[in-house]
């Protein structure tokens, strides 16, 4: 007999030990089996399961439940990421937080990397067992790691291919530098921050006694009416200490202010060094003085004008951001921290007489992800891919429809970033990671090649006689190698039988803040090393925020842990809620009370199991649906059949969400609320044939629920496909390999339907106003069906003990006038009235109902006036704002719900 509640935290590991000990996971081996493959976004091996792995990890593992019960050959392909940055910074961590004075400075780079990877074997990888726990399905016994020695194979041929194709060359350019972990990091590494800052304001004087008349007063049409003669041009920066770096003060074209300057020179204070005034398109006239240092080493926008103009790129730190020690910076802020630099630049201009003012105001400055640093853009030698070459096929594929989106609004975003996409910087100063395979002779000469040896013999070629050389030090970006993932991983660039059968892959599930970073990479490589793009449909999903609607942080302390919540409502209430909240262009706001109320459901399932286990309802032999004749078994048949159509429509289109709600409807209202309350008459009559055919049903029904409900709630599902066969017959298999539902749309009587949806609404009416008009719920009352017509007459007799008992009436009749004192609802065919006078106290009902609408009305102008203040609307949060509108649409909805209450009681 099944238990009368479900355990998930024995339940849970013993059903994934007999998954995985089964085998069930593994790709069937039927060369007649459609294939489906999804590779996992691998995670970093430092990680710990996030809310956002359980998301997207949870609608993979929807997926492949259901194309593995479909029958295809499914590969779930899972992995590690090496995260070279997070990776380091962790074991150079614990080896500070051991006490020694071991750094990896001191071990060297051989001893450091060792230290890594053994690192790596010990505390690496506890994600894995992490996404075990939420009921992960992949195929364990294929994990790949992005720096085990076949994908390390892989990385160096497609660098040296792309090397010798001209798509891979060195170049000086700007790059985002990490001044704690001296590195290049990229752009997703960077989070922009609110920070208080200051602007700072200066003069720049004219070289050679220059002047100029300045306008300083306008008229009402922007004319100037009066000048002042000016020898210097004022600018304002929020990094002082880059002054020493520039090399031109840019003005836009059309600003008549400094058309008389353009061409002339100024003298860089402290640096006294002549720069040029230029003009550019970049400045912005109405901005500031409309005037801009350009210090083309150290700001992207700025990097691009001096590039424009031919303007010199002076490199003002080290890869500490120390000031530099070099011939254009003054010696007294050598070697100083740009920090302190700025201090003393800043004294030593207001000392000058050039500091004109100091504006304090909220500055956006990049910071590292990692390092919590100010990132600085620095000018540095690195490796780059020519994206621009690599994206047009990429481009190509999702524009012919080999390749789509879904949502499809994200294929905008796609063709935005790479139409518009920059040399890659694909070089990271680490020691973890692919390191690159160039080496270096004496002369400078670069030998790319995939081994050492390959090297030195090309050098050997180049000079005629073996000459020393020493390799890049530097390493990979991680997402260099996570960008041959989908192909990497079966075995490229060897044409292994794997590599046939599951590349292209058929579905990616990720988020939309890596489309570039790691979709459009994994397209850029896939096409160009395979001649087919790795995917064909690329599934993006929301974003998971706190219960408020905002971004979760440590320093928000709003971090929803998955896996505590696990632990309190069990895997299938996280992936469940998960699931039916993943609608498209709009965040999943998560809470406690949510998770806890899909725990219900599944509470719900497993009662509503115990129930036909304990009234006997089983498939003792072949079931045909087709053959059932009871209006309300020939009902529950066609819902089912409606409800596996909806959910397989659902899936198709990726809508987690509809099908999550299609599921939830038909398992909690439809066979639950209303299917077995109708039943228990037919269960406990003395119609024998009635009762089989019932138990059987129900369990036909049951069944195809499991089977429908297991990829989202795969753990309550196994268990009740088991426990159900302790009576009745034997399951052939595991619910997880069993075969997902094909059910024939002719099984769907709409006479039946109608006729019980019939029934469910005359209950449901009565409830409802019953609810509205505060009638106890231990009173019985009478309802009357006005006006019937002979089909509603022959329904209120066939179901009129059903409709009596769940509608606690004290009985149902029919009548051809209202009763006086009545409240009424329209049915198909007829008017129910519940007469209700000497029932209720009808003028304290309508009291009551007078002060809830009051009440409403004034909690509606509450909001209103917080809604009508502009001042609010454009300051507050967001989230603060669409909360205030959401409780207005509430309180509206339930007045409504009040006066339509008051309108009913007026003839009581």
């Amino acid at each position: 007999m099944i238990d009368s509640h479900f355990d998930p935290s024995t339940a849970e590991q013993r059903l994934y030990k007999a998954w995985e000990a089964s085998g069930a996971f593994k790709p069937k081996d039927d060369p007649k089996a459609e294939a489906y493959s999804i590779v996992i976004p691998p995670p970093n091996v430092t990680g710990s399961l996030h809310i956002g792995h359980a998301l997207n990890n949870t609608l993979q593992d929807i997926l492949v439940r259901r194309e593995r019960m479909r029958g295809k050959s499914v590969l779930w392909q899972p992995g590690l990421d090496h995260a070279g940055i997070a990776t380091q910074m962790v074991v150079e961590q614990q080896m500070r937080a051991g006490g020694g004075n071991e750094s990896r400075a001191s071990m060297g780079r051989e001893a450091f990397v060792e230290r890594v990877w053994k690192w790596k074997g010990e505390s690496g990888g506890v994600i894995n067992n992490q996404l075990r726990r939420i009921g992960a399905s992949c195929d364990w016994s294929r994990e790949r790691f992005t720096m085990d020695e076949g994908l390390s194979n892989a990385v160096r041929k497609v660098f040296v291919q792309l090397h010798r194709e001209g798509l891979i060359y060195r170049d000086k350019r700007l790059v985002n530098w990490d001044p704690v972990l001296e590195t290049a990091v990229s752009d997703l590494e960077v989070e922009n921050e609110e920070r208080d800052g200051h602007f700072w304001h200066f003069k720049y004087p004219l070289a050679d006694g220059e002047t100029y008349q300045f306008p300083i007063a306008f008229d009402d049409d922007g004319k100037p009416t009066q000048w002042e003669t000016r020898d210097y041009i004022a600018i304002a920066t929020t990094r002082p200490a880059t002054m020493l770096g520039d090399g031109a003060v840019a003005v836009h074209p059309s600003d008549a202010r400094y058309a008389a300057i353009v061409g002339k020179m100024v003298l860089l204070p402290l640096a006294d060094r002549p720069i040029p005034i230029i003009a550019d398109e970049y400045p912005d006239p109405d901005f500031g003085s409309g005037a801009v240092k350009i210090t083309g080493a150290h700001d992207f926008n700025d990097y691009k004008v001096a590039r424009r103009h031919n303007i010199p790129l002076y490199v003002l730190m080290d890869s500490k951001a120390r000031m530099a020690d070099a011939e254009h910076v003054p010696p007294k802020y050598r070697q100083l921290d740009r920090f302190v630099a700025r201090k003393a630049i800043v004294a030593d201009m207001e000392a000058m007489g050039l500091l004109l003012m100091v504006e304090d105001r909220k500055i956006s400055q990049p910071i590292g992800e990692r390092s919590d640093a100010v990132i600085e853009p620095m000018l540095t030698d690195q490796w780059y891919v020519d994206a621009a070459k690599l994206a047009g096929p990429a481009l190509a594929a999702v524009e012919s429809g080999e390749t789509k989106f879904v949502p499809e609004s994200w294929t905008a975003t796609y063709f935005q970033w790479l139409r518009n996409i920059e040399p890659w910087c694909v070089s990271r100063q680490l020691w973890w990671g692919h390191r690159i395979p160039a080496w270096y002779d004496a002369d400078g000469n670069i030998f790319v090649e995939e081994t050492e040896a390959a090297a030195k013999a090309a050098a050997r070629a180049h000079h005629g006689r073996d000459v020393p050389l020493r390799q890049d030090e530097d390493v990979l970006d991680t997402w260099f190698s996570s960008g041959l993932w989908p192909f990497s991983t079966q075995g490229w660039p060897e044409n292994t039988p794997d590599l046939q059968r599951y590349y292209p892959t058929s579905t990616l599930v990720t988020m939309f803040d890596i489309i570039f970073f790691w979709v459009a990479r994994m397209m850029m490589f896939g096409i160009h090393f395979t001649g087919q793009a790795p995917f064909s449909t690329v599934v993006i999903h929301s974003r998971v925020v706190d219960e408020a609607g905002k971004k979760m942080s440590k320093s928000k302390g709003n971090i929803i842990d998955p896996l505590v919540l696990v632990d309190r409502f069990g895997a299938d209430a996280l992936r469940f809620t998960l699931a039916i909240a993943a609608g498209p262009g709009r965040d999943i706001r998560m809470s406690d009370k949510r998770v806890e109320g899909y725990r219900n459901f599944g509470t719900k399932l497993w009662n509503a199991a115990r129930f036909t286990q304990m009234n006997e309802c089983a498939l003792w032999d072949d079931f045909d649906p087709a053959a059932v004749s009871h209006t309300l078994n020939r009902w529950i048949v066609s819902e089912t059949v409606k409800t596996a159509h909806a959910v397989d429509a659902a899936l198709d289109a990726h809508r987690f969400d509809e099908a999550g709600q299609a599921l939830y409807g038909f398992v909690w209202n439809i066979y639950c609320d209303w299917y077995l309350e109708l039943s228990k008459p037919l269960l406990n009559g003395e119609d024998e044939a009635a009762k089989d055919e019932t138990r059987r049903t129900a369990a036909w029904a049951l069944d195809h629920i499991l089977r429908l409900l297991h990829p989202f709630m795969p753990y309550v599902t196994e268990e009740l496909w088991g426990r159900l066969a302790e009576f009745g017959p034997a399951r052939r298999n595991m619910l997880i390999t069993e075969a997902w539902p094909q059910l024939d749309a002719r099984l769907v009587d709409e006479a039946a339907a109608g006729e019980v949806s019939w029934v469910v609404d005359f209950i449901t009416g009565v409830r409802s106003l019953r609810n509205e008009t505060n009638v106890p719920a231990s009173t019985r009352i009478p309802a009357v069906l006005v006006g019937a017509d002979t089909p509603a007459e022959h329904r209120l007799e066939r179901w009129q003990n059903e409709i009596d008992r769940l509608a606690k009436l004290d009985y149902s009749t029919t009548a051809d006038a209202v009763p006086a004192g009545s409240v009424t609802f329209v049915l198909e065919g007829a008017t129910v009235a519940l007469p209700l006078k000497g029932v209720i106290d009808v003028e304290a009902e309508r009291a009551r109902l007078t002060r809830e609408i009051e009440r409403c009305g004034k909690e509606i102008e509450t909001v209103d006036r917080k809604l009508s203040n502009q001042s609010f609307v454009a300051r507050a949060p967001a989230d603060v704002v669409a909360e205030q509108r959401e409780r207005r649409a509430g309180y509206v909805t339930e007045q409504e719900r009040y006066v339509a209450a008051l309108e009913r009681l007026a003839g009581v």
